[in-house]
């Protein structure tokens, strides 16, 4: 507290709104996800995060007191009202892999889970998600896990993905690292790819059933056939490589 302000009082309370907002959007459920970006004051850096049981507990609705403040390298809590998830593992695993990423989101969106749940990587078809790139479903481990902390830091980390990326988690979420100017940009850029990406999964599960019953022969993007089913069941990386998004509306 300082000046009879909280520590990170504007960043807490941006992520206690977006909190809201991902509930309230239906990107995640009572089930949990989790959400984290970093802040840095006196050349130290924390990660500003959601507390524990911030979907079963409080159906995401919080106050910017009970976003937590986090030592990055001890995992202390420094300020905020509430328990740190133990998803925290794969938090700070991925902020290790690679500087550049200052956001990380992970979340139950219904269709994006439907992608995780198939052990198949999610085919990457609409203008807006270009960028993010392939969609690739990590191998399972248990929630909260060290294992599965590991298992997605050394693929980030062997693959060097650019950021932002999405991975999904088998039969648990999605995962999507992003960068920005700050950690604030960055959670907001997250927070655009859940949403677009969520469309996406849709679409691709939509394009699939289409080719199944013989209405389309191959999966389109951007005015191009760029795969089919049987690259699919190969767990080829399906999305428009030729041709790259401009930017937004």
């Amino acid at each position: 507290m300082s000046d009879g302000r909280m520590l990170f009082e504007r960043e807490r309370q941006d992520m206690a709104d977006i909190v809201r907002l991902i509930f309230t959007r239906k990107l995640t459920n009572v089930a949990g996800g989790n959400f984290s970006f970093l802040a840095e004051k006196d050349g130290k850096k924390y990660i500003i995060m959601t507390p524990t049981m911030m979907s079963e507990a409080y159906l995401g609705n919080l106050t910017a007191a009970q976003i937590l403040v986090v030592d990055l390298e001890t995992r202390e809590i420094v300020c905020g009202v509430g328990s740190l998830t133990r998803e925290i593992n794969m938090h700070q695993a991925v902020y290790k892999t690679n500087e550049e990423i200052k956001a990380v989101l992970h979340a139950h969106a219904p269709n994006a889970m439907f992608w995780a749940t198939s052990g198949l990587p999610m085919p990457n078809l609409t203008e807006a998600t270009q960028k993010v790139g392939p969609v690739p479903v990590m191998r399972f481990a248990p929630n909260c896990s060290e294992e599965l902390a590991e298992i997605t830091s050394t693929y980030i980390r062997e693959n060097d993905l650019p950021v932002p990326h999405m991975l999904l988690l088998d039969s648990h979420g999605v995962l999507i690292n992003a960068t920005g100017d700050d950690g604030l940009m960055a959670i907001h850029k997250a927070l655009s790819i859940l949403d677009t990406v969520e469309w996406n999964a849709e679409i691709a599960y939509k394009q699939t059933l289409f080719q199944a019953l013989g209405i389309m022969d191959s999966y389109h993007s951007k005015g191009e056939d760029i795969a089919n089913i049987m690259d699919l069941k190969a767990k080829e990386a399906i999305y428009n490589r030729a041709k790259i998004a401009a930017g937004g509306d």
